[in-house]
């Protein structure tokens, strides 16, 4: 039986609706799906509660050699700006002199499209991909890839690197022991 070369042209139009709302509604798990949470904790400033971070991992012990996610759901009102300057400052801070300033203003535009002003409730969340760079997700959606590894390793040393500057969330997100009392 003969298909007709309109019923085809349907078949094949429905096919991709159908993968590009799938790939619309896909979220950072289906790229990572053995991920378990590993750790969490709250990141205040001043008593104020900016935001609630999550590691996932499919590892217990999670390493720059292998995948992770780093989730932050925001508890305040925050402009992207902002977003892309606290970043910034950090990873100059944990690069030192080494960061050239236009390695730092090519960074900061990759954050620019990848972040957005958020309010409570929103949750942003970088998915490590070693060798490759990142991914950025708004509330579940693909936001930007970033297909920059140096970048990548700067950004979620901002977390991960033993110099951050909250060692106590560092030691949260990472499971160790006696860390997560209180979340």
């Amino acid at each position: 039986m003969a298909v007709s070369g309109s019923k085809r042209r349907c078949a094949l139009y429905s096919l991709c609706l159908w993968l590009s709302l799938t790939h619309a509604w896909a979220d950072w798990r289906t790229e990572q799906p053995n991920a378990r949470l590993v750790g969490s904790g709250d990141f205040t400033w001043f008593g104020l509660r900016l935001y609630t971070a999550r590691l996932w991992s499919p590892a217990t012990a999670p390493d720059w050699q292998q995948p992770f996610a780093l989730e932050l759901t925001y508890h305040r009102d925050l402009s992207r700006d902002r977003l892309v300057d606290a970043s910034l400052d950090e990873m100059r801070r944990l690069g030192g002199p080494a960061l050239e300033a236009a390695t730092l203003e090519r960074w900061a535009e990759l954050m620019r499209g990848a972040f957005v002003d958020v309010r409570p409730g929103t949750r942003i969340t970088g998915l490590y991909l070693p060798g490759h760079g990142c991914r950025f997700y708004i509330d579940g959606q693909l936001r930007r890839d970033i297909a920059d590894p140096v970048f990548a390793r700067a950004f979620f040393a901002i977390w991960l690197d033993p110099r951050t500057r909250d060692p106590q969330l560092r030691q949260r997100l990472l499971g160790q022991a006696g860390a997560n009392r209180g979340d």
